[in-house]
């Protein structure tokens, strides 16, 4: 199979292991019973992980569950499928945590803390200057598109300085391979992708650089019962806690799941902090976790993706959350 990103690797997984996570096509319908849980997530280390190790551990057949998992694109496509019914559960990075906040669907554990987005630029290009009137990629409503935002406010411009256009990730990594366009606002691992075709690409920002915290979440359709969702978030801070005990099986696990190489998968974690459940379960409690949702929330409203900014206790079921580590 060719390298792609590993956000892409899944359609290519070898038959036998699709069987056993029990991949489906997710139909239109509701879940056959409360036991079934179909669950979406994006082909890379922070959302494919913790479902890797929730089958290898067997976590979902000891809360009495039957996943049905599938791979997308992105967060906000997910939770289109969530809205429409054709999904329980879902991942999604900080660029889509509009979404949850415009009440589209409600966070039921934080996942981790990202670094992973990047804008880059064309070999020579050092500075979002360099990107003015120049075409540029981005996943709209992505972290990608996040990181763009931001950089282009700290540098005191606006979408309108750029040509902006709005493409999947696998054609922002072909589109910047062959030249057409100059810069994108996007993330990695697919940046490695793009390095071995294009080696002098500039990292022109990154949201490492700016000191604030970006989470990545799961999230559950409006619909699914507290019942459900409780079971859900035990076998998922399980299988966390599992995750920050054996991160080197970790790395493996997710590899396997996602039909790429150890190296390729140990290089996406490298840009993800994670944290254990006692220490979320603490940062939920202690406001925390709001105050990194609260914050993105700002960014949101400035960005126009937000009329205004929720509580975060109105899209994030923190109690929910620490009632099942009590458990």
């Amino acid at each position: 199979m060719p390298r792609k990103s590993i956000r892409h690797a899944v359609t290519a997984l070898p038959l036998a292991f699709l069987l056993s996570l029990s991949l489906s096509a997710c139909s239109g319908s509701a879940s056959e019973d409360d036991s079934t849980v179909r669950f979406g997530y994006i082909g890379d280390y922070n959302g494919a992980g913790l479902l890797a190790i929730a089958d290898k551990q067997g976590l979902w057949k000891k809360a009495g569950l039957t996943a049905q998992v599938k791979a997308f694109n992105n967060g906000p496509v997910q939770v289109q499928a969530l809205s429409a019914g054709d999904l329980d559960y879902g991942y999604i990075g900080p660029g889509a945590m509009w979404l949850p906040a415009s009440g589209k669907a409600k966070i039921i554990a934080i996942d981790t803390l990202t670094y992973a987005d990047r804008v880059i630029g064309r070999p020579g290009m050092t500075s979002m200057k360099d990107l003015k009137g120049k075409r540029v990629g981005v996943p709209e409503g992505t972290s990608g598109d996040m990181v763009l935002n931001i950089a282009l406010e700290k540098a005191g411009m606006t979408v309108n300085d750029i040509d902006k256009v709005n493409m999947d990730p696998s054609t922002i990594v072909s589109a910047f391979s062959s030249g057409k366009i100059d810069g994108a606002g996007f993330f990695y691992p697919a940046i490695d992708t793009i390095k071995k075709k294009v080696p002098g690409l500039e990292e022109i920002a990154s949201t490492k650089d700016t000191g604030d915290a970006f989470p990545t979440a799961f999230v559950a359709g409006n619909k699914v019962p507290g019942a459900k969702n409780s079971k859900v978030i035990k076998v998922l801070q399980q299988a966390n806690d599992w995750r920050k005990q054996h991160p080197e099986e970790t790395i493996a696990l997710t590899a396997r799941m996602l039909q790429v190489t150890e190296a390729q998968a140990k290089a996406d974690a490298s840009h993800v902090e994670t944290l254990s459940t006692a220490d979320l379960a603490a940062k939920t409690k202690g406001g925390e976790v709001n105050e990194w949702l609260k914050k993105l929330g700002e960014f949101f409203v400035r960005n126009k993706q937000l009329d205004h900014n929720p509580d975060p206790s109105d899209y994030y079921d923190g109690d929910l959350y620490g009632q099942a580590y009590g458990k």
